[in-house]
């Protein structure tokens, strides 16, 4: 899962949230990194639409 914010505490907590449902967490950086990522909410909206399936996911290759 994709995170971005200004807020330290925010993003921690929002880390804390994210690892008990099992995500992987990538943290983005600044809230301006939003722009880059809320995209891909489109292509997963987009396959899921298409193929009326939601258990598709985006993972950061490293």
């Amino acid at each position: 899962m994709f995170i971005t914010g200004n807020g330290n505490e925010a993003k921690e907590e929002v880390r804390e949230m994210l690892l008990k449902f099992g995500h992987d967490i990538e943290d983005m950086g600044a809230v301006e990194g939003a722009r880059a990522i809320e995209p891909l909410c489109i292509l997963w909206c987009i396959q899921g639409f298409r193929e009326n399936r939601w258990s598709h996911a985006f993972k950061l290759l490293k």
